[in-house]
């Protein structure tokens, strides 16, 4: 192992990264390696806990995923790193359940939720999913169009305007 490597530090990585790193881990289970990865997440993220909205949201992506949930996760990582179409059954806020057609962009977590963006096909845009409201996903093997992450996520377009 190369000794002279610098540690990895908190801004060196970009959030998406982090989510990405955070998704990884949220499927994994409680193992012992997942539990160190998180531990690692953790301390990457330690410097970036100012604020109650920041320190609530580092615990979610740090806290693994119920086991039906995880599941679902990693039938949603698939999809987003092979750009392939899922259908979800979803139960939205008022308990509407929907089936849909969504084409993976990425995952965020906001707060205490885990969120799954991309276009939604039957509502004709950018839609975000709360990961504990998506009842089934299934892969549809259907290809996906690259869309560019940028315009789904908030912070990359705060990023873009102030550039």
């Amino acid at each position: 192992m190369d000794d002279t490597r610098t540690p990895a530090r908190p801004h060196d990585l970009p959030p998406a990264e982090i989510a990405a790193l955070a998704l990884s881990l949220a499927h994994l289970g409680s193992g012992p390696q997942a539990a160190a990865a998180r531990r690692a997440l953790r301390h990457l993220t330690a410097d970036l806990s100012d604020d109650p909205v920041t320190s609530s949201t580092l615990s979610t992506l740090t806290t693994p995923l119920a086991e039906a949930v995880a599941d679902r996760a990693r039938v949603i990582a698939e999809a987003i790193t092979e750009r392939r179409v899922v259908r979800l059954c979803y139960g939205d806020a008022n308990a509407n359940v929907t089936i849909r057609e969504v084409e993976p962009v990425t995952c965020l977590v906001h707060r205490d939720h885990w969120h799954f963006v991309g276009w939604c096909r039957l509502r004709r845009g950018v839609r975000a999913f709360r990961f504990d409201r998506i009842l089934a996903v299934e892969p549809t093997g259907i290809p996906a169009p690259q869309r560019p992450v940028s315009g789904f996520l908030p912070w990359r377009r705060a990023a873009s305007a102030a550039a």
